[in-house]
């Protein structure tokens, strides 16, 4: 099936922000909070566990969101994909990975598929379906959502964490303005961006050619690989617009269903680009679609 590209227009963006109280219900999911999943650098890695009290089914498809943050900030409670997916009555999971700050690539990715085996391991505790798991994220987590879904386990890429002999592959992955080709830092990316990518490096591109490769989402494309969402604001001045078309021209070629959605008007973190006019797709509007695709490919 080829690959297509989508553009949708709509109403203007409500905030993007969701406040998380860990631990308490809501009319539409519990929270199970500070989960250990796993263990990184030989500390504890703790997990936010989102259950739906209305399921799509049983057993649920779930998905593990992943928050931004350049790779550097950020953590579990940056999980408003995580609660408007389990509105939707997925099982759904926020996790805190490892930080630039504290471990270079491949840390970060390590986690993250530690946390899949974590989910896949535990299906029954939390009544998920372990063959019907997604991953999604926004900006740096949209990179590594879009990687674990890639990188399969030839990719020397899954860390000694735990829940060995599990898999970590997924199902489907969807990305908000996510990077997906580090090997063009220098010719895509501006400053602020170039600065947060090679310090998760640890070198300069010219110095770890293999590694900014190995780190990209778009090597590993080729038959056999889910599905993907990528939902990307055509003024995005962090991660340019031209890394989820490339991620998509590439998907194509590989015969890998993809789909990337414009919202004009819309900078990183789908910010407005000119304050007087709306975006071309609300966020609203961005859930409803993201909630969608999972539905079709979590089935």
């Amino acid at each position: 099936m080829r690959a297509f590209s989508v553009i949708l227009t709509g109403a203007a963006i409500a905030a993007c922000v969701f406040a998380q109280d860990e631990n308490r219900p809501t009319a539409d999911y519990t929270v199970t909070a500070d989960v250990r999943y796993c263990t990184g650098g030989g500390k504890p890695l703790l997990m936010d566990v989102f259950l739906p009290y209305k399921r799509l089914r049983k057993p649920t498809p779930a998905v593990l969101w992943l928050h931004g943050g350049g790779w550097e900030r950020g953590d579990k409670n940056g999980s408003s994909g995580a609660r408007f997916l389990a509105e939707a009555g997925f099982v759904t999971a926020s996790i805190y990975y490892r930080l630039s700050g504290e471990a270079k690539f491949p840390a970060d990715i390590e986690d993250c598929k530690c946390a899949i085996r974590y989910l896949r391991g535990n299906a029954a505790k939390y009544g998920l379906d372990p063959d019907r798991i997604g991953i999604a994220g926004a900006s740096s987590g949209g990179h590594l959502a879009l990687l674990v879904a890639m990188a399969d386990e030839m990719a020397g890429l899954e860390g000694s964490g735990g829940w060995s002999g599990i898999s970590s592959r997924v199902s489907a992955v969807s990305s908000y303005y996510g990077p997906t080709d580090f090997t063009a830092l220098k010719t895509e990316f501006g400053a602020r961006a170039q600065a947060a990518i090679t310090k998760l490096m640890g070198a300069a591109p010219e110095e770890a050619q293999a590694a900014y490769k190995r780190a990209s989402p778009i090597s590993y494309l080729g038959p056999g690989k889910p599905p993907v969402l990528m939902i990307h604001g055509d003024g995005d001045t962090l991660v340019p617009f031209s890394q989820s078309q490339k991620m998509l021209e590439a998907s194509m070629k590989a015969g890998v269903t993809a789909q990337l959605i414009e919202v004009k008007n819309a900078n990183h973190d789908f910010e407005l680009v000119d304050k007087d006019k709306p975006l071309s797709i609300s966020l609203e509007a961005i859930h409803a679609i993201t909630v969608d695709f999972f539905k079709r490919n979590l089935r």
